[in-house]
């Protein structure tokens, strides 16, 4: 199967930007056992994109074009594809819809630019509706033609999680022959991931992708049958020697994310969870909220960005406020008892530190972080100190209050047994 891969944006053609779109597309795509045709980088130019478009459908099976697709003026790939393939854009409600529903929370404003996300050529298929990434899928002449975000952290992740899956099923010669998993894992460097796989010495068959998507890193594994391999017991020993290697490293597959993952096993030891927030204003409880049925196991949380909402409403004591200060172990753990006892949860959860850019002193530099867990037998402080600009801070925060959650249940199962 032949795939031609298409890069956009007057970006790219100025050098402004390196395209590391079409490099990680087609090392994916090499890697799921695909020929890579040909691969192009072009302006936004309208007459441009058409020619290029149409010519990549005449020669190659599948097609995947990058960039183009924002709510700005240059963004002009929907415009080109609906002239050259004669596919008049229509409204995609679904998409109205949820940015009527974004700006809603932060505005009375009609919808405006962002409206144009919305109009899409007509045939298209969103490859994810619910998330805030443009992207789609036209089926042209039967041949399938995939329309990516030129944001690489968006584009890297539809191209795992939709493009390939997508294409392992199109013909007769991949339907059910590819094997392919997702490892999402946290709070391992991906050097550290990429030496521990490289010690496995797997077969080659077995084909191994990294790709970071802050502040995680997936780590994908594919497998085509051919004749010389029984591919599905390949894939089976390749999963199993690389959770040898990873451990717990790995919180979940495919599409997995940590707080779903936190929430089922939330669920399955019938236990519930509140939280205290200062320096994440409200990132956890966001993240656990994402996720449908969370009223389950998630009673709420307190943002107690100002010390006296520490004191008044989690009962922290002045006086630990004022010796150690609102970013210490002391404050932390007083947090998560407080929020632990005022809503009667199985298990409370406490975040406070110093997110920047300001903020910081020599001995709580920008990045100290400290999270506390307070349980029905013990309460417990670790502190951290992350690397990045206020908004990685606060993300590895959050991400990593929920991962101590998360290793701690897993500790409860392991205990029950």
């Amino acid at each position: 199967m032949k795939v031609e891969i298409i890069a956009i944006g007057d970006e790219l053609t100025s050098g402004r930007i390196l395209n590391t779109t079409s490099s990680f597309a087609a090392r994916n795509l090499f890697d799921a056992g695909y020929e890579i045709y040909a691969m192009h980088t072009i302006g936004d130019t309208p007459s441009l994109i058409g020619e290029a478009l149409k010519r990549a459908i005449c020669r190659v099976d599948a097609v995947v074009v990058t960039g183009g697709l924002g709510t700005t003026d240059d963004d002009l790939t929907n415009e080109a594809v609906s002239k050259a393939l004669n596919r008049p854009t229509l409204p995609n409600l679904e998409i109205l819809s949820n940015i009527r529903a974004h700006l809603d929370e932060i505005t009375n404003a009609p919808v405006g630019e962002l409206e144009k996300l919305a109009w899409l050529p007509e045939g298209a298929q969103v490859l994810n509706p619910q998330s805030n990434m443009a992207g789609y899928l036209l089926v042209h002449e039967d041949k399938p033609i995939f329309f990516l975000p030129g944001v690489p952290s968006q584009m890297k992740q539809l191209m795992v999680e939709q493009v390939l899956p997508t294409l392992s099923t199109w013909h007769k010669n991949h339907h059910l022959t590819t094997y392919q998993r997702i490892f999402r894992i946290f709070n391992l460097p991906e050097i550290e991931v990429n030496r521990r796989i490289s010690s496995l010495d797997l077969d080659p068959d077995a084909n191994i992708g990294y790709y970071p998507v802050f502040p995680e890193v997936h780590l994908s594994l594919i497998v085509r049958d051919k004749k010389t391999n029984d591919a599905k017991k390949l894939f089976k020993s390749s999963c199993k020697a690389i959770y040898t290697v990873l451990g717990d490293a790995i919180y979940g597959q495919n599409r997995d994310s940590m707080e779903r993952v936190v929430g089922k096993l939330l669920k399955k030891n019938n236990l519930q969870l509140a939280v205290a927030e200062s320096c994440t204003g409200g990132l956890i409880s966001k993240k656990l909220t994402d996720s449908p049925g969370s009223s389950s196991y998630f009673l709420g949380g307190v943002v107690s960005y100002a010390n006296s909402l520490k004191s008044g409403y989690l009962g922290v004591p002045t006086e630990l406020l004022e010796k150690y200060g609102a970013v210490s172990r002391e404050v932390a753990e007083s947090m998560a008892v407080g929020v632990k006892y005022n809503s009667l949860s199985d298990i409370g959860l406490a975040v406070t530190g110093v997110a920047g850019p300001d903020g910081g002193t020599e001995d709580k530099p920008v990045g100290t972080a400290y999270i506390g867990i307070s349980t029905s037998e013990a309460t417990w402080v670790t502190k951290f100190h992350f690397p990045g600009d206020r908004w990685q801070v606060r993300t590895l925060t959050a991400q990593s209050g929920l991962e101590l959650i998360r290793k701690y249940l897993l500790q409860l199962g392991i205990e029950e047994e």
